[in-house]
């Protein structure tokens, strides 16, 4: 008698929305093939109606739509409580610094600019996805920085002050790194590596946007976190 073949896996969910359509096929196709479940809209208003229903793992957005900024989106999705931890994966045509930063201060986890590899696309987002994903059972230790930061890894949460913070996955895995190791020095390039690893392609700036977002929503507690000036960060009570 043959044993029953257990069930697959749920395929994480992947929202992706371009005006370009070959793009957008062609991220479908190479998200698809990496076992991906794919829901993909040309406009900003079809994605809205559709997140209003459902929630994907992952929104790769694009910034330049026909209906819409997505720079905008991006802000109005990080202010909405129902969809604030949603990880987003920004897209643009344009290289320039300040758009991709202004991208991240509005809560997007990482970014990629066009034309892009969808090899590094889909590596991006497994990255991505890494960071936002419930910790293990090994991470599932209560740290405690000071009298007024509690982190629980396994519940992926922030509390200062007995008050909730709500922090992106990038934000979370960089309060993580610093808080597990209080009084070491983490330079930019360091934390880069350990967040994207093979997979980064992104600007040292990126982390110090990150760290400014993260020092203003821990607020009192914010101040726990050092700049080593020429160094990078660390945390320490």
């Amino acid at each position: 008698m043959n044993s029953p073949k257990p069930a697959p896996a749920t395929k994480r969910l992947i929202a992706v929305v371009d005006d370009e359509l070959d793009i957008l096929e062609l991220i479908q196709l190479h998200l698809s093939r990496a076992g991906f479940a794919v829901k993909s809209f040309a406009a900003a208003r079809p994605l809205l109606r559709y997140l209003e229903k459902q929630l994907p793992d992952l929104l790769v957005l694009d910034l330049m739509l026909p209906d819409g900024d997505g720079l905008d989106i991006c802000q109005a999705l990080k202010r909405d409580v129902r969809t604030r931890a949603l990880p987003i994966l920004i897209l643009t045509a344009k290289g320039d610094k300040p758009e991709i930063v202004l991208g991240l201060e509005f809560g997007a986890d990482d970014y990629m600019v066009k034309p892009f590899s969808p090899p590094e696309l889909v590596a991006r987002v497994r990255a991505v996805l890494r960071r936002s994903l419930s910790a293990g059972p090994e991470e599932k230790g209560i740290i405690r920085v000071g009298d007024m930061l509690v982190i629980d890894p396994g519940r992926h949460s922030a509390v200062v002050g007995g008050q909730p913070v709500i922090l992106t996955s990038t934000e979370f895995s960089i309060l993580l790194i610093l808080s597990r190791n209080p009084g070491w020095v983490f330079s930019r390039e360091r934390i880069l590596d350990t967040l994207w690893g093979d997979e980064k392609a992104v600007i040292d700036r990126t982390i110090d946007v990150h760290i400014r977002h993260l020092r203003e929503k821990l607020g009192p507690a914010g101040s726990l976190i050092k700049n080593i000036r020429g160094v990078g960060y660390k945390i320490e009570p």
